[in-house]
């Protein structure tokens, strides 16, 4: 098999969808599925794509808004190379609807992975574009595409609602097991939980922060810690909150990658994920990896956190969070220790990427039709 996946952006800054798309097609080509990827280098020079590995087309950036066209894009799918089988990520992008057409085109197989982009959420923020998008071809190559990529079966709910009929694969987004993962450190010198992520208002970190200054006392005594960067006026709004709320234990970090990030999580006593709606929230396994449990609110997919006793799945008002941080506080260093194995355990058994990875293949040999068996991870409209 001969495979393209597309992408806008494969940079460090462009969130969980980047990361999830490099990290499955590193391991696709790790177990012998040839993977390439097309994108566009970074427009900004101080930002940097994930890797630079071969398999990476990067085009010099020559994308026009606003509708991010690009004719280095454009001109490399209607190139000589021929794949077997074409898989966009993402959507609302030129890339997104240029690798469906050329599927059609050439008469291959086209996967679309939305990357949680239909939630109804997600399409109520810059609701007039995407009915535009929508309207200019995009609802046509939902429709016509092979088979729909989902990350779990919520998003294949409300894929389904907005009267999608394709066959859908539920996968999750695979976790990359970092090298240095034994040699983290995990101090024990002060309570502390955390954020890591995009900000936005959709993360309800502002919700965390008012459910901080009503905790306990092992909260008055302990540090939140927020990871991650977002517009500057939200984040000034968060900063300026904390100060209102006379908090001087509140950290900003900034945004972090790598070592730092996965040294970050293990810090933390718990990670805190309040936000409204998740397709997936990277963060949640990433912190698992690092032994550190977490709490996920019910507008994320992550049930398994209560079922395998490794953090907490609960309603994400502002008592409901202070109660929880007080729970966390109040935990033995044997619980913790507990549960941050259950949760190291959850991951490398459920989550990581060669597993992913090897998951995407029999989907990719299927509709190929290499292989006759049906998935059963593959779901057909009933």
């Amino acid at each position: 098999m001969n495979i393209l996946h597309t992408i806008a952006s494969l940079n460090t800054r462009s969130g969980g969808t980047s990361t999830c798309t490099y990290d499955l097609v590193k391991a696709l080509n790790g177990n012998g599925c040839r993977t390439d990827i097309l994108t566009l280098s970074p427009a900004d020079a101080s930002d940097v794509m994930i890797g630079q590995d071969s398999f990476i087309h990067a085009l010099p950036n020559d994308a026009v808004s606003p509708l991010s066209l690009s004719r280095g894009m454009r001109g490399f799918l209607h190139g000589e190379t021929e794949y077997d089988l074409y898989h966009t990520n993402g959507l609302w992008q030129d890339v997104n609807h240029a690798t469906a057409a050329i599927a059609r085109a050439k008469g291959k197989p086209c996967v679309i992975s939305p990357h949680g982009m239909l939630y109804p959420e997600a399409l109520l923020r810059s609701r007039w574009k995407k009915r535009l998008m929508l309207n200019l071809g995009h609802r046509r190559d939902l429709e016509r595409a092979d088979c729909i990529h989902v990350t779990c079966l919520r998003e294949m709910k409300h894929c389904r609602a907005l009267g999608l009929l394709n066959p859908m694969a539920v996968i999750p987004n695979p976790v990359a097991v970092p090298g240095f993962l034994e040699e983290l450190n995990r101090p024990n010198d002060r309570f502390r939980i955390g954020f890591l992520g995009r900000f936005h208002p959709i993360k309800n970190i502002d919700r965390l922060i008012r459910a901080w200054s009503v905790a306990g006392k092992a909260a008055q005594d302990g540090e939140l810690v927020l990871v991650g960067d977002g517009p500057a006026e939200y984040v000034s709004y968060l900063r300026d909150l904390a100060r209102t709320l006379h908090l001087e234990n509140v950290r900003f970090t900034g945004f972090l990658t790598g070592r730092a990030k996965f040294e970050a999580l293990a810090s933390l006593t718990a990670l805190f994920v309040p936000s409204e709606s998740e397709n997936f929230g990277m963060s949640v396994p990433e912190s698992l990896l690092a032994g550190t449990p977490v709490m996920a609110s019910h507008g994320t997919p992550w049930e398994d956190l209560s079922l395998h006793n490794c953090g907490w799945w609960r309603p994400n008002d502002t008592d409901t969070l202070a109660q929880t941080i007080e729970e966390a506080a109040a935990l033995s260093g044997e619980d913790l220790k507990n549960m941050g194995d259950a949760g190291r355990r959850l991951v490398l058994d459920q989550y990581t990427a060669p597993r992913v990875a090897k998951n995407m293949t029999l989907l990719y040999e299927y509709l190929l039709r290499q292989r006759p068996d049906q998935p059963d991870f593959l779901y057909y409209q009933s």
